[in-house]
């Protein structure tokens, strides 16, 4: 059932289970990203056969049509939410609601069925301790609200989730630039020394940037800025989280440090960003 916000006298269409055995799935109105922490979990997803060992991701649309051929010693946990939860936090918490609103786009395409592979998104063993958290932690707000910015930080999480997936399946491991770009979408929220770069890819400074280059058109430390501030970009435009508060969940120490890169890097300070994306948005 949808959470009652005790904050703001309104319903928000999500569930967390905290145990799923994905019987009933899919939720009805519902997307679903199904954790499966341990076992494994066998079934058919619109008539294609899938099998999923733990630990891994399983994305469902509303829509799809799902049913479980096997399990084995299966714990799973599911966050589910309605697609209005997508729409920007300011659009969904007045009375300004427009049809055309902002929509946080991190993800989708693991619930759009134009590539059945992409249900079952790729995860690696370095990311997964992160996810789990991640996903323990939006799982905890759902139950807690612990003040009245619950909701908007259950979207912050998300967004980080579905962009750790995203950016996961774009990468091919097969180089050293992989795995320092896991090692970068993994751990950007804390502190990075470029010594922590060089030693992922057991090469030195000058090397690895010359391969980033080649491979990303920035520096490895650039490169790091960079992810931080799309980060930075989808929070500032779909959840109403302070300066201080974005800053530090994507790894920024101190906000007036964020404020100084994003505004040199993006001609504009955060809070002109968040005004004109949502207004870019709306005319789309």
């Amino acid at each position: 059932m949808p959470q009652v916000d005790r904050y703001k006298q309104r319903a928000v269409n999500i569930e967390f289970f905290a145990v799923e055995d994905c019987s009933l799935l899919p939720y009805t109105d519902r997307f679903s990203l199904i954790f499966i922490t341990s076992g494994s979990i066998k079934g058919l997803l619109n008539d294609r056969p899938i099998c999923i060992n733990a630990p891994g991701i399983l994305c469902l649309a509303g829509d799809d049509e799902w049913q479980v051929t096997e399990k084995h010693k299966l714990a799973a946990q599911s966050f589910n939410f309605h697609p209005e939860f997508l729409v920007s936090a300011i659009y969904v918490e007045t009375e300004d609601y427009l049809p055309t609103a902002p929509r946080i786009q991190t993800g989708r395409s693991f619930f759009v069925r134009e590539h059945p592979s992409m249900a079952v998104p790729r995860i690696t063993e370095k990311a997964y301790p992160l996810l789990f958290q991640w996903f323990f932690v939006l799982g905890t707000e759902v139950q807690a609200q612990s003040d009245e910015r619950w909701a908007c930080r259950i979207k912050k999480y998300l967004i980080q989730i579905l962009g750790l997936l995203e950016d996961l399946n774009r990468m091919s491991q097969h180089s050293p630039v992989d795995a320092v770009l896991e090692y970068i979408h993994t751990h950007y929220p804390k502190k990075i020394l470029l010594e922590d770069l060089t030693n992922c890819a057991h090469m030195n400074r000058v090397t690895l940037n010359q391969l980033f280059q080649e491979r990303c058109g920035y520096t490895a430390i650039g490169y790091l800025l960079s992810h931080r501030l799309k980060m930075a970009c989808d929070l500032l435009t779909h959840t109403d989280m302070s300066l201080n508060d974005i800053a530090g969940s994507i790894g920024f120490e101190y906000d007036t440090y964020f404020i100084k890169q994003f505004t040199a890097k993006k001609g504009m300070s955060p809070t002109t960003y968040r005004i004109i994306s949502r207004k870019l948005a709306t005319h789309v």
